[in-house]
């Protein structure tokens, strides 16, 4: 059970007196086992563009370090966008959202394998969300093109 419908089981035999109806916010409301993420209003982070680095990062890097970084390699951290960045070894990666109020920062470690990393001359490349959802899995990520096409490689 989660947070506030556990709450709510627990306290069931005080539904009855009443007082706990009165004083408890959520004790009319049904349990959907999602907390504040089922309610209205709630949404997804917006992303219309995603961008990988080629060049390794640190991993150490926090919020800061890696926004300076995003503006170094990319020029400029776009609303709506996602940076991605690998270290080294290819076995963590980082993600930077700007979602035009502020940033988020995401993290990701394979515990076996490593993830398949760009090599070239270009600084950057743009990718698609398939590309990204493989990527994350480890998964070889050039392989998915945009709606389903068959193109010759």
């Amino acid at each position: 059970m989660h947070g506030a419908c556990q709450r709510r089981s627990r306290a069931a035999h005080r539904t009855q007196t009443g007082w706990y109806r009165a004083f408890h916010p959520l004790a009319d409301q049904p349990c959907t086992g999602l907390g504040r993420l089922g309610q209205a209003g709630a949404g997804m982070i917006r992303i219309d563009a995603i961008w990988l680095a080629v060049e390794p990062a640190d991993m150490r890097a926090g919020m800061d370090s890696m926004l300076v970084r995003v503006v170094r390699v990319f020029g400029a951290a776009h609303p709506h966008h996602a940076y991605v960045f690998a270290n080294r070894r290819a076995n963590r990666l980082k993600v930077l959202v700007h979602d035009g109020v502020g940033i988020w920062l995401a993290a990701r470690r394979l515990n076996e394998g490593l993830f398949r990393w760009p090599a070239g001359d270009e600084p950057h490349l743009q990718i698609s969300e398939q590309q990204l959802q493989a990527l994350v899995l480890g998964l070889p990520w050039q392989l998915p093109r945009s709606a389903g096409i068959i193109t010759a490689a």
